[in-house]
C-alpha cells in the first residue's frame, strides 16, 4: 500500500512537473510571439515591413518552429517567429543573400522578386544564368542578386556554365566577353582565367562597377567570399576603398585587365557569334557574351525645369573637398541618406524625400539619420518634391503645405535610383519580365 502510494506521488509530481515546464515553455513562445508582433507593427508604421527586392516567402504549412532561418540571418529582424511559425518583420531591409533558404530544415522558405502590388523587371535568365539568347548569360543585380557574395558566386557559377557549353571552334577572336567590372565581372574574370579562356572585359566606367560610383568612406556591407584563383576571404564592414583595392591587388597578382571607359553600345549575333560594339566604335567578335552591368544603366531623372544644370548630380563620390555649401539631396534610399550624412559634416543640408517615412534604409542609417536631426546637422524634408532648380536657388512642393518652398541652393544630388538598360537588353534580343511575387529559388 506505501509502495502505492510513493509511486502515485512520484508519478503525480512528475506530471506536475511536465505541466509546469510546458506551461513555462508555452509562456516563454507567447511572451516571444508578443515582441514579434510588437516589431511587424512597428516595421509596418516605419515603412519598413513590405519588400522591396528580393525577400525570403514562407510556406506556414510545412514550417515546423525550428528557427534555422531566424539564426542564420546576418541582418537581423527580417525575420521571426510567430504563433509557431515564421514570418517576415522587415522585409524592406532584406538584401537577398539566401541564408534562411539554405537554413531552412524542411524546405519552407523560398525567396521571391516582387509582390502581387509591386512589380519588378528582371530579363529572362534560366538555372545556368543564360537567357533567351543561347550564348548570352547575365549574373549579378542584373538579374535580381544585388548582394556582393552572391554576385561573386552568380559570376563564378555562369562562367562554369560558358566553359562547358562552350564549342571548341567557333572563329571567334574571343571565348568570352565580360561586360562589367563589379563583383560578379571579376569574380568572372578570374574563373575564366583560371579555365583558360581567351576572355576581355569592358567596363564602361572604372574598375569597381557601381560600387566605385559610391562615396569613398561608404562601407560595403558584405560577407566573406570565395573567389577564384584567391581563395576564401573574409570580409565584414569594409569601406568602399578597402575592397577596390582588393580586387585590384587580385587581379593584378593574375595578369588580368580591365579596358575601362568602354561601354558597350550593340551586341549583335550572325552565324553563330556575337559582335560586340563600343561607342568608341572598337568592335569584337567572341563566341559567348556575360553580362554583369548592374540595373542602373543610367540615373533616372526627375524630368523637371533647371535638370541639365551643372551644379546637378546623380552621385556622389567625393565630399570632402565640398564644404560651406547649401546643398539639397533628393532621394529616399541609402545612398541619399549616405551621401546627406557626409555632405552635411561640412555644408548646409536638407534631404528632400517625396514619402512620409523613410523605407528602403539600413538600420545602421536610421541611426545616424536621426542622429543628426537631433543634433541639428540636417534637415529632412519628408513629403517633398523637388520641382525646379535654378542658378541660385531651388523650389520645394510640400505635400502638406499650400504654398511651394524656395531654397537657397548651390549644389543638388539626385538619388532617384536607376534605370533598367531595357532598350539595349531588347535590341540584343533580350525578354524582359515584369515579377509579381514569383519565385527566384525555390527547393
Amino acid at each position: 500500500m506505501e509502495t502505492l502510494l510513493e509511486n502515485i506521488l512520484i508519478y503525480s509530481l512528475v506530471a506536475i512537473l511536465c505541466i509546469s515546464v510546458v506551461a513555462l515553455y508555452l509562456r516563454k513562445k507567447s511572451k516571444e510571439s508578443k515582441i514579434v508582433e510588437e516589431k511587424i507593427g512597428k516595421a509596418k508604421a516605419e515603412g519598413l515591413y513590405e519588400p522591396v527586392s528580393l525577400h525570403p516567402y514562407v510556406d506556414v504549412n510545412s514550417c515546423i518552429q525550428t528557427g534555422a532561418c531566424v539564426s542564420a540571418c546576418p541582418e537581423h529582424d527580417i525575420l521571426g517567429i510567430r504563433n509557431g511559425k515564421a514570418t517576415i518583420i522587415n522585409a524592406s531591409q532584406c538584401i537577398g543573400h539566401g541564408a534562411c533558404f539554405h537554413a531552412c530544415p524542411t524546405q519552407a522558405i523560398t525567396l521571391r522578386i516582387g509582390t502581387e502590388k509591386r512589380g519588378v523587371d528582371l530579363p529572362h535568365v534560366n538555372h545556368n544564368f543564360e537567357t533567351n539568347v543561347p550564348g548570352i548569360f547575365i549574373a549579378g543585380e542584373l538579374g535580381g542578386m544585388g548582394l556582393i557574395k552572391n554576385a561573386v558566386e552568380q559570376g563564378k557559377q555562369a562562367v562554369g556554365n560558358i566553359v562547358k557549353s562552350l564549342k571548341k571552334q567557333h572563329g571567334a577572336n574571343y571565348d568570352l566577353i565580360i561586360i562589367g567590372s563589379g563583383p560578379a565581372g571579376i569574380s568572372a574574370a578570374l574563373t575564366a582565367k583560371k579555365s583558360g579562356l581567351n576572355f576581355l572585359v569592358l567596363e564602361q566606367d572604372t574598375l569597381g562597377g557601381t560600387v566605385y560610383t559610391f562615396p569613398r568612406k561608404k562601407i560595403v556591407m558584405t560577407s566573406p567570399m570565395d573567389l577564384p584563383l584567391v581563395g576564401k576571404i573574409k570580409l565584414y564592414q569594409t569601406s568602399k576603398t578597402e575592397l577596390l583595392e582588393l580586387w585590384q591587388t587580385v587581379l593584378r597578382k593574375n595578369d588580368i585587365s580591365i579596358q575601362e571607359n568602354s561601354k558597350v553600345e550593340s551586341i549583335a549575333q550572325e552565324d553563330g557569334i556575337f559582335k560586340v560594339t563600343t561607342i568608341k566604335s572598337d568592335m569584337f567578335t567572341t563566341a559567348s557574351v556575360l553580362l554583369a552591368i548592374g540595373r542602373r544603366g543610367s540615373p533616372r531623372k526627375l524630368g523637371i525645369p533647371g535638370e541639365l544644370n551643372e551644379k546637378v548630380a546623380y552621385r556622389l563620390i567625393e565630399s570632402e573637398g565640398i564644404s560651406d555649401k547649401h546643398i539639397i539631396v533628393v532621394g529616399g534610399g541609402d545612398s541619399a541618406v549616405e551621401s546627406a550624412l557626409l555632405l552635411a559634416e561640412q555644408n548646409n543640408v536638407v534631404l528632400s524625400y517625396r514619402n512620409d517615412v523613410f523605407n528602403r534604409i539600413k538600420p545602421l542609417n536610421t541611426i545616424a539619420l536621426n542622429t543628426a536631426i537631433a543634433a541639428g546637422k540636417l534637415e529632412v524634408k519628408l513629403g517633398s518634391n523637388l520641382i525646379s532648380i535654378e542658378d541660385e536657388f531651388i523650389t520645394l512642393s510640400i505635400e502638406k503645405e499650400s504654398e511651394n518652398l524656395k531654397l537657397k541652393n548651390d549644389l543638388v544630388y539626385i538619388f532617384a535610383g536607376g534605370e533598367l538598360p531595357t532598350q539595349f537588353l531588347e535590341k540584343a534580343g533580350i525578354r524582359i519580365t515584369r515579377k509579381f511575387g514569383e519565385t527566384v529559388l525555390g527547393h
